[in-house]
């Protein structure tokens, strides 16, 4: 990562970073972060791959302590911060992470660790301005940072990325899509994910652009900081460009022509982490006068494929392989097939990931002997466009910008004293790409209401399901198999 810290001090008096407290310079983040490596290391020369889980609103903060980590040899574990306690806990022990940064607003949720040996407890205002100290010289096929994703199993693993894996991850995307000093970007995506992480923020910090943090969501916030007149570049959710819309369409006659005369004048929008439904594409264009860039990628591989910056951007398909990458379909053998005929995506270049942290077995089931990464992604290729035709499992289900689990949340449904089986799909849903939906089987009459006040103690809101229906029986085939096309249906 040490390219990301010296494009830095080539834009020393330019704003890096504008959040809720104020506009900081790269001078100010190359600071603050030699400050945060200072504190880590202590006595001290190198944390060799320590993991550092922290959990810190998208801000200055949480770059400086993300730089911080970094330059200290450390491994970055970013938290999630809309999950409950036992999320964290599972990412925090998983990881084995011997030090836990928290902002103040976080202290209380995690405040289980204070008392904790085994792990370094480290408040956001206890870094203070210390003696500027050697940092250590850091490999770059050292391990960089751990992002959990969920995969067909129950529990998420963590994607171990090295510094190399997300130099080259961010390098390809500014290429790809023309980053420059000047641009101005609103970064409001979680930052527990390659998404915001990679694709907005480094990209910005990488190119001497300005990143301007929104913790939250919200529609109205959005369009007032973009009338302000700065922001050219945003990256989104498909879900969060139909909340806009729908927002939009709220609006008096006057107000939205001065919006979409301010769109215009943006230099790109891109939108990923989901299929992004074409009557959002063309409404979107209607508004705003941008065709929106879809692309494609996955924590374990960065960005694979996107439609061009320049050139015609194709409803419906995700574009072609990005410059260094390698794109194949394959059959179920892992036999290459032609790209006009249906089947697995497989990648290989120098953004894909190292391993599932300590999942060596998943880890090898994850490549080809050749070592080509399989994505479990089916698709083909028409006129010379690749198309996402779905997964190779039902299981994952695409929600607003996540992958989620249906495994985990039934484990989680499970639990439940009233609960005797369950199975959770996704069904198709224009704002969220698939909605989480869950059939129950339950030993007696279930409050819906009480249910979901208990399961928002479980899990992040994004992964509850947001329609149940009480069944006899599941469907299931001859092996007692929940047949979850068949569930689909009852939907």
């Amino acid at each position: 990562m040490l390219n990301l810290f010296e494009k830095g001090k080539k834009y020393k008096e330019k704003i890096a970073i504008v959040d809720e407290k104020g506009a900081y310079s790269y001078e100010n983040l190359l600071e603050k972060s030699q400050e945060v490596a200072n504190s880590l290391l202590e006595k001290e020369i190198d944390l060799k791959e320590k993991r550092v889980a922290f959990l810190v609103s998208p801000s200055f903060d949480y770059i400086s302590i993300q730089w911080g980590i970094w330059q200290a040899g450390g491994i970055a574990v970013p938290l999630c911060v809309s999950y409950p306690f036992p999320s964290l806990q599972y990412v925090i022990e998983d990881t084995q992470a011997e030090y836990l940064i928290v902002a103040p607003e976080f202290e209380e949720i995690l405040s289980p660790y204070r008392k904790d040996s085994s792990i370094k407890f480290i408040r956001v205002q206890d870094f203070q301005a210390s003696a500027k100290r050697k940092l250590p010289e850091i490999s770059k096929d050292r391990g960089g940072m751990i992002l959990y994703t969920s995969g067909t199993t129950s529990l998420p693993k963590g994607v171990l990325t090295t510094h190399a894996n997300i130099e080259a991850q961010i390098s390809t995307l500014v290429d790809a899509w023309g980053w420059n000093p000047s641009d101005y970007t609103l970064s409001l995506l979680p930052l527990h994910h390659v998404h915001g992480i990679i694709n907005v923020n480094s990209c910005a910090l990488w190119s001497g652009a300005t990143v301007e943090f929104l913790p939250y969501f919200d529609a109205q916030a959005v369009f007032e900081i973009f009338m302000k007149g700065r922001v050219n570049v945003f990256m989104a959710v498909p879900t969060i460009y139909f909340k806009l819309i729908a927002y939009y369409d709220t609006l008096s006659e006057e107000e939205q022509i001065a919006i979409t005369e301010r769109l215009k004048t943006f230099r790109l929008m891109v939108s990923g982490s989901a299929a992004l439904p074409i009557s959002v594409m063309e409404r979107w264009h209607q508004i705003s006068g941008h065709y929106l860039l879809e692309r494609y990628g996955m924590t374990e591989i960065g960005m694979a494929i996107s439609n061009p910056y320049h050139g015609e951007r194709r409803a419906g398909h995700i574009g072609q392989a990005l410059k260094g990458v390698e794109v194949r379909l394959c059959d179920e053998q892992d036999n290459e097939i032609p790209l006009d005929q249906p089947g697995e995506i497989q990648i290989k270049g120098p953004s894909v990931f190292k391993a599932y942290w300590k999942k060596a077995e998943a880890t090898a089931k994850a490549f080809t002997v050749d070592g080509w990464f399989k994505t479990g992604d089916i698709a083909v290729m028409e006129d010379g466009y690749f198309k996402i035709l779905g997964r190779d499992s039902i299981d994952i289900i695409k929600s607003g910008g996540y992958k989620i689990s249906a495994l985990e949340i039934e484990e989680v449904l499970r639990t439940h004293s009233s609960i005797k089986d369950c199975g959770v799909v996704g069904i198709p849903d224009e704002e969220w790409g698939e909605k989480v939906v869950a059939a129950l089987v339950t030993e007696e009459a279930i409050d819906i209401e009480a249910l979901n006040h208990w399961i928002r103690g479980k899990m992040p809101a994004y992964k509850i399901p947001r329609k149940y229906l009480i069944v006899d029986d599941l469907p299931r085939n001859t092996m007692g198999k929940v047949t979850k096309n068949e569930l689909k249906k009852l939907f």
